[in-house]
């Protein structure tokens, strides 16, 4: 990123997809991801696809019998024969690389794509396109209208002599005006590949408002004040793997709970920067990807002192925070042999779970009754669900985020949980490489109706193929807003809302980004040309002088992890500052 602060980024083009513009995280690697096709599998549902096809040979390496014909050579194996070289035709046809036939093409043209007319619409899943006639993306309802086909929430009535009084005595005395919500919608600053590899969660620090804490995908942990921009500290050696959560101890706000890809559950002081291991679910190390576990959902019962996370083969742990030893034994609450994505312990009664997996369930469970086959519901999804949260102030809604481009919010735990009281159309399908999308409830929303979550499709903006950042609102799907920036052209799949401030933090690529809302100063075209956005460039961007990044690795494989750790964890400062002016067109 030079001085003018643009971010740039290199097409592959022996690789064109559908809809993501190329994301610079891991350079080859994740800009290959980003612009993967619109059949984007899950994971464990992925289908290779041979192209071409050519003659087999028989098994014994026989030739097959001469005919009475002369056999037909092509002409690049009679040139070989000869020794001379093949001449190369290029054909000037059509040929769409969505569905590999002629006559019409598909990709981007400048920052629009162009839709295969024989597949269906990438967006909501409607199939038949080729037969049916049925509209593509650029022409699919939903995209010009989220709310489109989606039912408003429904008031609902209990008819108890409880809602009676309320209604007649207390209800009558509360204005009923919502306040008005602020989008965070101006780039303020940013921390350019702060990490080495592509940012996989965020969390704001509980006590501390200016605090940052990120993790990666090499696990890398990162302490940011993004208020004084260059105070900021990283320690790289709390896990081996992708950093996939991390949840603060609610009595001691300076120790943090770290989940790895590397089965381990770290405890790592913020002040001394000492770590040590709570679980190590790979004690024996490597041993292939049939036995290695990972652990991607956890979350912390400040109740009872305890530690929920599960693992990779679909099964709950449950760890003592002040023993710091596992409690009883595993307890299978997913499909065995699957991954679970999610946990989330519901903020009004802490003993109820919720639980997402990759068998396309979310289950909700009582931890004080934790058996197999126990859960109080199931909720069925499409595919694989990557997230599932309870609303942050009552408790009573929950919200899910599933691969098969769909939000889903059930507006009552105790009622009818057989379908989802809404379904929200939303892109945020993609395949592998990126960090799972994860739609998220703004903490300050005493509503619980705003969730915020990254786009999966660019959209042309002023000619620039820009993911805007979506805040939804869950009751009717309606778009409230898109957060976008020029300087940022990449995805940027993992979001978080402050829990006290009205300040956004995004991960993209290797860097975050803070966002806030636009003052009156910023109102005209002027004053927001005059602003500077600060950007600090961090650990990232450092090079050794064979021009790979430090600590870096092209080895992409989620269960390929070294599993061993130091006890205390290195830290590093970077203090190098730059500032760059740019326009937010947003």
């Amino acid at each position: 990123m030079g001085p003018t602060t643009r971010a740039r980024f290199v097409h592959n083009r022996r690789r064109r997809g559908p809809y993501a513009a190329p994301d610079d995280d891991d350079e080859e690697e994740d800009q290959q991801e980003a612009s993967s096709s619109s059949s984007s599998s899950d994971e464990g549902e992925e289908d290779a696809e041979e192209e071409g096809s050519g003659e087999v040979d028989d098994d014994d390496g026989e030739a097959a019998e001469p005919s009475g014909k002369e056999e037909e050579v092509s002409p690049v194996a009679a040139a070989a024969r000869s020794g001379r070289k093949a001449s190369i035709t290029i054909s000037l046809k059509k040929v769409c690389k969505v569905c590999k036939s002629t006559g019409h093409e598909a990709g981007f043209k400048g920052a629009v794509y162009i839709d295969c007319p024989r597949k269906p619409c990438f967006l909501c899943k409607m199939p038949g396109s080729d037969t049916l006639h049925c509209h593509t993306t650029l022409t699919c309802p939903h995209r010009v209208a989220m709310e489109h086909g989606v039912i408003p929430a429904s008031r609902r009535n209990t008819n108890t002599s409880l809602d009676y009084v309320f209604q007649s005595q207390v209800k009558g005395k509360i204005p009923m005006v919502k306040p008005q919500f602020l989008i965070p919608n101006q780039l303020e600053c940013g921390n350019i590949k702060f990490h080495q590899r592509r940012v996989t969660c965020l969390e704001f620090h509980p006590t501390k408002n200016n605090v940052l804490l990120s993790g990666d995908k090499k696990g890398l942990l990162g302490v940011w004040d993004y208020v004084k921009l260059h105070e900021k500290i990283t320690y790289d050696s709390v896990h081996s793997c992708i950093l996939n959560s991390m949840k603060f101890d609610t009595t001691n706000d300076g120790l943090l709970y770290t989940a790895s890809s590397d089965g381990t559950i770290s405890s790592t002081d913020l002040d001394t920067g000492i770590g040590s291991s709570l679980l190590n679910l790979n004690p024996n190390g490597w041993n292939g990807p049939s036995t290695w576990r990972m652990i991607y959902g956890m979350d912390f019962n400040s109740d009872k002192g305890l530690l929920l996370v599960a693992d990779s083969f679909g099964f709950l742990h449950l760890l003592d925070r002040r023993l710091k030893a596992r409690i009883g034994d595993p307890i299978l609450i997913h499909k065995k042999g699957s991954k679970v994505t999610s946990l989330h312990c519901n903020p009004a009664q802490p003993e109820v779970l919720l639980s997402s997996g990759n068998d396309h369930y979310a289950r909700i469970w009582d931890t004080r009754k934790l058996e197999p086959n126990s859960a109080f519901a199931s909720l069925a999804h499409g595919r694989v669900v990557n997230s599932g949260y309870f609303s942050p102030q009552s408790g009573n809604k929950i919200l899910t985020t599933c691969q098969d481009n769909r939000i889903r919010v059930w507006d009552y735990i105790f009622g009818n949980l057989e379908s989802p009281s809404r379904e929200i159309v939303h892109s945020h399908d993609f395949n592998r490489h990126l960090t799972p999308f994860k739609a998220e409830w703004d903490p300050k929303d005493h509503t619980e109706t705003v969730a915020v979550i990254g786009r999966y499709i660019s959209e042309n903006y002023n000619g620039i193929a820009l993911h805007p950042i979506d805040f939804i609102d869950t009751s009717t799907g309606k778009l409230l807003a898109e957060v976008m920036d020029p300087d940022i052209t990449t995805i940027s799949p993992v979001n978080k809302l402050h829990p006290r401030d009205d300040i956004l933090a995004s991960g993209s690529s290797r860097s975050i980004f803070i966002w806030k809302p636009k003052t009156e100063s910023d109102a005209t075209e002027e004053r927001n040309r005059e602003k500077a956005k600060e950007f600090v460039y961090g650990s990232g961007s450092r090079k050794k002088s064979n021009g790979k990044h430090e600590n870096s690795s092209d080895d992409d494989s989620d269960g390929s992890c070294d599993g061993k750790k130091k006890k205390k964890a290195k830290k590093t400062r970077f203090t190098h500052t730059i500032k760059g002016k740019g326009k937010s067109k947003v």
